[in-house]
């Protein structure tokens, strides 16, 4: 690692927590829902489609946070997120909603993250509409942060993690599909938080 301090970056679905979408899917039964950025590169696209859904089928924030209440980190991120945050600073960007996540997050240990959030009608729990935080948020953080002068890594396995990994000094895909590796081979993959953590410590300097 060189002398300037290095902030690392990384994704929250898929790479720390399994897909809550995914999961409600499954809980559910309706397939619609399992559509994610890996799948919709377009988010206003993709969030439109989820909420068409949401309506039809009358689910609400409370089926959520049933679903987000039996989920736990995937195996080894907590170990791994550790680890990282003993050698440089953490942010956890991401397209998710705090309230979705933050039950996830408190078993992670309560990491920084800068996220996105929801109109909810509490009396109906009905979520009206979703409210990001700033568009294309994820690439104007690492420009934030390269502007205080922080060397930017970037961890992340979707198409909407693509523009910090773009951003970064340096970006890292954490399982893939093969279809993104495909399209943008400049990105190396790691499949498992060991392979991360060995291209983390022979390419940026990091202790095992």
């Amino acid at each position: 690692m060189n002398d300037q301090m290095t902030i690392a970056c990384l994704d929250l679905e898929g790479v720390l927590i399994p897909e809550i979408w995914i999961n409600l899917a499954e809980k559910t039964g309706i397939d619609a829902l399992k559509l994610t950025t890996r799948d919709i590169a377009d988010y206003d696209e993709l969030m439109s489609k989820r909420l068409e859904v949401l309506d039809q089928n009358g689910l609400t924030l409370k089926d959520f946070q049933e679903v987000v209440s039996t989920m736990d980190p995937l195996e080894g991120a907590g170990a791994f997120l550790q680890w990282l945050q003993g050698q440089v600073e953490v942010i956890i960007l991401s397209d998710t909603f705090r309230e979705f996540a933050m039950p996830l997050i408190a078993k992670l240990g309560n990491p920084t993250m800068f996220c996105h959030s929801l109109s909810v009608d509490y009396e109906t729990y009905r979520i009206n509409d979703y409210v990001l935080r700033q568009q294309d948020q994820k690439r104007k953080a690492v420009i934030a942060l390269k502007g205080l002068n922080f060397r930017v890594l970037s961890m992340g396995d979707s198409y909407n993690d693509l523009s910090m990994l773009e951003e970064a000094h340096a970006g890292i895909f954490f399982k893939p599909t093969e279809k993104i590796t495909q399209e943008y081979p400049q990105y190396p993959v790691t499949q498992n938080y060991d392979e991360l953590k060995n291209h983390l410590c022979s390419n940026h300097g990091f202790r095992p």
